[in-house]
């Protein structure tokens, strides 16, 4: 299929083909050049869709041949580019580069990139959505654009599509409708053609194949659920009020091991809750939606779930560990020997584990702190009181008891100088918020750097600069919702 693509059944009308023949030519192009080498070094992101995306360039260039190394990046700024410049390699950057283009050339780096962030201009090697007019936010990411390159240097590397799904959950390519939508579904398409992946429509809250039922609702705080999230009695109490047992015998139960009339029951429950609370729609409507399963893997673990298995990895990279990550990765497309596999799946839980008890925390903190309203935006700053690595998860989560109507910032101190992290409301993105350009703006007008997405983004900004910083942000937010 070179530099063709077979559309039928995904749900891509008839004028935006060609932006995806497009994308498969370059993607044949660079899948050529990589073939070529003798040696590359991968680059790559510190997050789900990072380390999937990082995964995917490994397995390729390896079943092709090619000798390949992994670095992960928080950043990709001067320093690190020219870092890799003075390694001699060629490399493949993958969830990142396209912000750095001009650095990159600057140093003279031999590269391909696939990204899905913004770029700041268009290069023959280079395969991100936004060059063919496609929106990378949820149409087509990170891990899609890695993966594309990697079916075009052997077909037979469909079976990579399963990882890809994972990327795109991870970086929330699904949040927007509950499920993936447009470019991303090609990807989907060939997973479920490969049998590696299925689809099916149930309840969108982390832990389905490995918690107790209690304890899912217990711990899931996007959306927030009143009297359940953070409070195992009140979950318990939830359960037994609708007939649906949290144990059978002395084994509790999780979601995957209730019945369909229990499963419709508490997803009744949990809407009517939501309703009866006045959440918006959009976080009711997204509560059910497409699911993704990998078929090979085996159930009641995190790898069954594209969910699970993104906030897996996650876990893994916010705390400095994403060669654990990557590990699980090649393990699943049996990349590595299987005793590595295990004692990296293992760690990786373990890693899990502790996040949700961190992020558990930090909600309680943000409590004590109190979130700060602006005209436009509101914020708060953690300093060392939450990790710079995890401080954007918390203030997702932080929607649930704030103002639904502004983006929320936070701060937390780094090695760096400050991080700053960003998150809006689908509702407020179609108002016409973007945090990408929000974060970038703001950063640079105070000696830092910023990007991302419009409804999640972030920065690095000098220590003492955060009051002039949310005075511009606040600004470039009301800008934006004026027009």
């Amino acid at each position: 299929m070179r530099g063709e693509a077979k559309l039928k059944g995904h749900d891509i009308t008839s004028n935006r083909v060609e932006k995806f023949k497009l994308m498969c030519k370059r993607a044949y192009e660079i899948a050529s050049r990589l073939r070529r080498q003798e040696e590359v070094l991968v680059v790559t992101h510190v997050d789900a869709d990072g380390i999937t995306s990082g995964a995917l360039a490994t397995v390729a260039l390896r079943r092709a041949g090619v000798e390949c190394g992994i670095r992960f990046v928080k950043q990709l700024d001067g320093n690190v580019i020219e870092e890799i410049a003075d390694s001699g390699k060629f490399v493949w950057f993958t969830d990142l580069g396209s912000g750095q283009i001009d650095l990159i050339e600057e140093k003279g780096v031999e590269c391909v990139i696939t990204d899905h962030h913004v770029p700041l201009k268009h290069v023959r090697y280079q395969l991100n959505p936004h060059d063919f007019g496609i929106d990378g936010s949820y149409e087509f990411g990170g891990a899609p654009s890695a993966y594309l390159v990697a079916r075009y240097m052997d077909k037979s590397n469909r079976d990579l599509s399963s990882l890809a799904i994972v990327g795109c959950v991870g970086d929330l390519q699904d949040s927007r409708s509950g499920k993936l939508l447009s470019y991303n579904r090609l990807i989907l398409g060939e997973g479920l053609k490969a049998g590696v992946l299925e689809k099916t429509k149930d309840i969108r809250l982390f832990g389905k194949q490995t918690r107790p039922v209690y304890r899912m609702l217990e711990f899931t705080f996007d959306p927030f659920l009143p009297g359940l999230s953070g409070n195992e009695e009140g979950s318990l109490r939830f359960m037994n009020s609708l007939n649906v047992p949290p144990k059978k015998g002395d084994v509790w139960r999780r979601w995957i091991d209730l019945d369909l009339e229990e499963r419709v029951r508490l997803t009744s429950a949990l809407v009517r809750l939501l309703v009866r609370y006045n959440f918006p729609f959009s976080s009711i409507e997204r509560l059910v939606g497409e699911v993704y399963i990998l078929r090979n893997q085996p159930e009641g673990t995190e790898l069954r779930d594209a969910m699970e298995f993104s906030t897996l990895l996650n876990a893994t990279a916010r705390y400095g560990h994403e060669d654990v990550g990557l590990n699980v990765c090649l393990g699943v497309c049996d990349g590595i020997d299987e005793e590595t596999f295990e004692r990296a799946f293992k760690k990786a839980r373990n890693l899990l584990q502790n996040h949700r008890r961190n992020l558990s925390e930090g909600i309680k903190l943000v409590d004590e702190l109190g979130i700060v309203e602006l005209e436009n935006i509101q914020y708060f700053h953690a300093e060392d009181m939450i990790l710079d690595t995890i401080v954007g998860i918390v203030a997702g989560m932080c929607f649930s008891k704030a103002n639904l109507k502004k983006p929320i910032i936070a701060f937390a101190n780094s090695d760096d100088g400050i991080k700053v992290s960003a998150r809006a409301t689908q509702r407020l993105v179609e108002q016409g918020v973007d945090l990408s350009e929000v974060m970038r703006v703001a950063a640079e007008k105070v000696g830092g750097k910023g990007g991302g997405h419009s409804i999640a983004a972030g920065a690095t900004i000098p220590r003492g600069t955060e009051m002039e910083f949310l005075k511009l942000a606040d600004s470039i937010v009301g800008r934006q919702l004026r027009r």
